[in-house]
């Protein structure tokens, strides 16, 4: 099968080269979103057939196959034509022929997508801009850019995530050092609207839909590497409640971090573990757990004073909550255990990725009357688990502290 796909923008009257004419002109079978049949309907032959493209996209496709090969057209080629919003290679619907037809002929007619039609407006070189989509896509991406401090970023938005609501997300984390300019039916003559705005202004702003926005930062916020312990929310004001920063990011280089992608803090307590992680491994998915209620307080009230968005909390008994559904991690960090770490272990066994390792720290007090190394080196043989050489240190007056790490 071969495509020709034409980019177009929402402008109502749509300007083609001669060559883009002849094929419309020539053309039989074509394919577009609602919006573009009604901008191009004009030019298209009387007895054209037209291919709404709905979700779910499976069902189109089913559609192109049962079309007769070649097609009955004029010229002879044979190609379906599909328009598409922009540059269809920009998070467009030619990366989707490639993916679900991924031997089909293509040949491509793009023009400017939304985000440099909105540069052009705004006069903003964008060769140096990071590209985000949110549409239809969660926020990760997004985050990502944030806590990596990316000076410049254009997004692509949907209709639940909006201008508003990703200034606000911006607010609630306290990135607040971005202007945003939002782009509204960017190419339409009679509906097209560019602002400027504070995220203050966006976050109460209603926009209407197609949308995209460019951020940009008005001063650069530096990254901190190492949280200071007295800048956390604790728990019950106990500061002993909390993994100290030097145990924290050496925790971190136990669990070798940077090319892993899904962490789990199983006991997360106030959350340190998992908020430095995610600030200096932004990839990371982190799956957050916690049986002690008050700690969801704690961890969300530091997520936001440190500004570190999308760790997934998961309030209750480990032992009792359902991670069928989760993404399996590939790293574990085991912060508290109530006795029952065997039981933990063996659940999280279940998951872990072949590559995966757990990491736990075990405090050499004195006057204890379990110890949790003798108990990890009796857990881990009972298991089958090969484990590390662990790693001691002290920090001031504090006990001494044995980080211990495992895999399969």
């Amino acid at each position: 099968m071969k495509f020709i796909v034409i980019g177009i923008s929402d402008h109502p009257e749509p300007f083609f080269s001669p060559d883009v004419l002849d094929i419309i002109k020539n053309g039989k079978v074509f394919s577009g979103g609602k919006r573009h049949h009604e901008i191009v309907a004009p030019l298209l032959p009387a007895d054209a057939q037209w291919i709404d493209i709905t979700v779910p996209l499976d069902a189109v496709f089913e559609q192109y196959k049962t079309l007769p090969q070649p097609f009955p057209v004029r010229d002879g080629s044979g190609s379906l034509i599909v328009f598409a919003s922009g540059d269809p290679l920009f998070f467009g619907f030619a990366n989707t022929i490639k993916r679900k037809m991924p031997e089909a002929e293509m040949v491509l007619y793009p023009t400017f997508n939304s985000l440099q039609l909105l540069a052009h407006r705004l006069l903003i070189p964008y060769h140096d801009m990071r590209i985000v989509s949110l549409t239809g896509r969660p926020w990760p991406d997004f985050d990502k850019a944030l806590i990596e401090r990316v000076g410049k970023i254009g997004v692509l938005t949907d209709r639940e995530h909006t201008p508003a609501t990703i200034a606000q997300r911006m607010l609630e984390y306290g990135y607040t050092q971005y202007q945003i300019f939002v782009g509204e039916h960017l190419g339409n003559p009679n509906l097209e609207k560019v602002s400027t705005l504070t995220l203050e202004e966006a976050a109460q702003c209603d926009f209407t839909h197609p949308n995209c926005l460019i951020l940009c930062a008005e001063h650069s916020v530096p990254r901190s590497f190492g949280i200071p312990d007295s800048n956390f929310a604790l728990l019950d004001g106990r500061e002993k409640m909390i993994t100290k920063m030097p145990i924290r990011l050496l925790t971190l280089r136990a669990l070798d971090l940077p090319p892993r992608h899904v962490l789990w803090d199983i006991g997360f307590c106030t959350g340190s573990v998992s908020i430095e992680a995610k600030l200096q491994f932004p990839h990371l998915q982190i799956e957050a757990f916690e049986i002690r209620p008050e700690c969801e307080a704690i961890i969300r009230e530091n997520a936001r004073r440190f500004g570190s968005p999308g760790i997934n909390i998961h309030m209750g008994d480990f032992l009792e909550t359902d991670i069928s559904s989760l993404p399996r991690p590939d790293a574990v960090f085991i912060g508290g255990h109530g006795g029952k770490l065997k039981e933990i272990m063996a659940k999280v066994l279940t998951v872990l990725t072949d590559d995966g390792c757990i990491v736990m720290n075990s405090v050499k007090a004195p006057k204890v009357v379990t110890d949790s190394h003798q108990l990890w080196d009796e857990v881990c043989q009972e298991l089958g688990l090969k484990q590390e050489l662990p790693m001691r240190i002290i920090i001031d007056e504090h006990h001494p502290i044995e980080i211990l790490k495992a895999h399969k």
